[in-house]
């Protein structure tokens, strides 16, 4: 009975870790790959409509082979949508990540009290859903019910339409750094905690200022943080669809096409073809997959060959 027993102990212990993992296997299968596996095959597809369209058999799913795709990579309305989120990375990605490796600077600073405070007040906005908050800041956007308008209006100076032409980006840009930061500041202030202080007292009893110490110790050390929330905000950017939508009952200037996601959303359930937005989104998700595996390779042959110097 003992031996028996102690022979099947070891099967146990080694199949626990799949038996944990299960469950996670099983939702990831169903409910991410399973509709990826779905989309790539639709995005091969297409509708054949023979006559009017009408009665049995009359609309037939047939193989497309690449058609989909090309007919995405030569749409004007997705190239100028992967223009203006170009426009709008080139906005968020370098305001946001910079405000939040300077909280996170300020808030790994000896002078600064109230840092727990502190803290969960730069978090706070990152905690609020992507809708609440593009809806929020959409009314503070419009004239008639906005207090900044009012203020502005009492100062007699002027009132720029925020929600129309170039200052758009502005105002959708804000709210991604608005609702952002916050999430990338933690990121940055946990690597800063983790640095021992060994090297600040080090670093003190050789001169440095503070400033020279944030400069020299502080942002090479949490480099890979950086890369990562970089990394994290590259994702976001493409796949920005919250905002303009929410913003688009408000103005005449966010088309339905205004970004990639937003003309895969229209395609799919606005012009019923499923399809071709399986394409475009398949092209989007490849894109986004190339541009984060090149950032990350090279970053990693930056870090090899810092480190063999």
């Amino acid at each position: 009975m003992t031996s028996t027993t102690a022979r099947r102990r070891p099967y146990g212990v080694r199949s626990a870790p799949y038996a944990f993992l299960l469950p996670a296997i099983t939702l990831f299968l169903l409910f991410f790959a399973l509709p990826i596996g779905y989309a790539v095959h639709l995005s091969f597809r297409k509708v054949e409509v023979s006559g009017l369209g009408l009665g049995a058999g009359a609309r037939q799913e047939v193989w497309a082979g690449l058609q989909n795709y090309t007919d995405a990579l030569t749409d004007s309305e997705l190239l100028n949508g992967a223009l203006r989120v170009l426009g709008y990375g080139c906005i968020v990605v370098p305001v946001m990540l910079g405000l939040a490796l300077l909280f996170a600077l300020m808030l790994d600073s000896e002078k600064v009290r109230f840092t727990p405070v502190t803290r969960l007040a730069i978090f706070l906005p990152y905690a609020i859903p992507g809708v609440v908050a593009a809806l929020l800041w959409g009314f503070l956007y419009l004239p008639d019910v906005s207090p900044f308008y009012f203020v502005l209006e009492r100062l007699a100076l002027p009132q720029p339409d925020l929600l129309d032409g170039g200052p758009l980006y502005l105002a959708l840009s804000n709210i991604a750094i608005w609702g952002g930061t916050g999430f990338n500041m933690i990121v940055i202030y946990t690597a800063l905690r983790a640095i021992p202080a060994e090297v600040y007292e080090a670093a003190k009893l050789d001169g440095a200022s503070p400033l020279q110490i944030a400069l020299r110790i502080k942002i090479p050390m949490v480099a890979p943080s950086l890369v990562l929330t970089f990394f994290f905000s590259i994702i976001a950017t493409l796949q920005v669809f919250n905002e303009p939508t929410t913003l688009k009952p408000l103005t005449n200037s966010v088309p339905t096409t205004w970004s990639p996601l937003m003309k895969v959303y229209q395609d799919a359930f606005g012009n019923g073809d499923i399809h071709a937005a399986s394409a475009q989104a398949a092209i989007i998700a490849f894109v986004t997959l190339a541009l984060s595996f090149g950032f990350l390779r090279a970053a990693n042959r930056r870090n090899k060959q810092e480190a063999a110097r």
